[in-house]
């Protein structure tokens, strides 16, 4: 009797220790499994999502086109107080010059002026960003009106005129003109209306007299 009792203790202490071990192994399993999905989900999304992604390019170029229409709004507003007018600074060197005298008074948002496409920082909500870097080129001297003259632009690969067929923004992704890395970029023309064009402009950009085109800080 006492053999059979103790043969009884050690399965029931057997199958205790069993029952014990199980969920710890089976949790510990299933861990390991979660953080495989979840690394390949990060590498998936990495892929689709990442600064130089041609899917993530697309959707900033969406946004920066209503960033431009809305700058447009800003300009309008401008004008309408300055005779027709839109924003200049003497001996302007940058795009932020002119542009910062929207902020505050004809725009307090100032999230409209950086690129959700590129690296630019955040700007403060409200304050000028004289001092400050922002995503677009200005064609400062310009009028409200013309559909085929551009008001702005994304950055540009350089200030100079241009033909249809010449490089106006990044072919690699590198600055500069790389505000949507390597696919191209926006124009706001004079009405009001924003495009988007391919590295390669497929018309001409040539400045008139007393027009001058102001690339952002690099």
């Amino acid at each position: 009797m006492k053999v059979i009792k103790q043969q009884s203790r050690i399965m029931t202490n057997g199958l205790q220790h069993i029952h014990r071990r199980s969920p710890a192994d089976s949790a510990g399993f299933s861990l390991i499994e979660l953080l495989v999905v979840l690394a390949l989900m990060i590498v998936i999304t990495t892929m689709m999502w990442g600064f130089g992604s041609e899917s993530r390019q697309h959707a900033a170029q969406r946004d920066c086109r209503q960033n431009l229409e809305k700058v447009y709004l800003a300009l309008q507003i401008y004008a309408n107080d300055f005779s027709g007018r839109l924003p200049a600074s003497t001996n302007a060197q940058t795009s932020e010059d002119p542009l910062s005298l929207l902020v505050p008074r004809y725009s307090a948002d100032t999230s409209i002026f950086i690129c959700l496409g590129g690296r630019d920082p955040g700007l403060p909500s409200g304050v000028s960003f004289a001092n400050r870097k922002i995503s677009y080129a200005y064609y400062m001297g310009q009028k409200l009106g013309d559909v085929q003259q551009p008001l702005m632009s994304d950055r540009q690969v350089n200030t100079l005129s241009k033909q249809a067929g010449e490089q106006v923004f990044s072919t690699n992704g590198k600055p500069p003109g790389n505000n949507h890395h390597k696919y191209g970029g926006n124009f706001l023309f004079g009405d009001g209306h924003a495009d988007l064009t391919p590295p390669q402009l497929a018309f001409s950009l040539v400045t008139t007299q007393g027009v001058v085109l102001l690339n952002p800080k690099p």
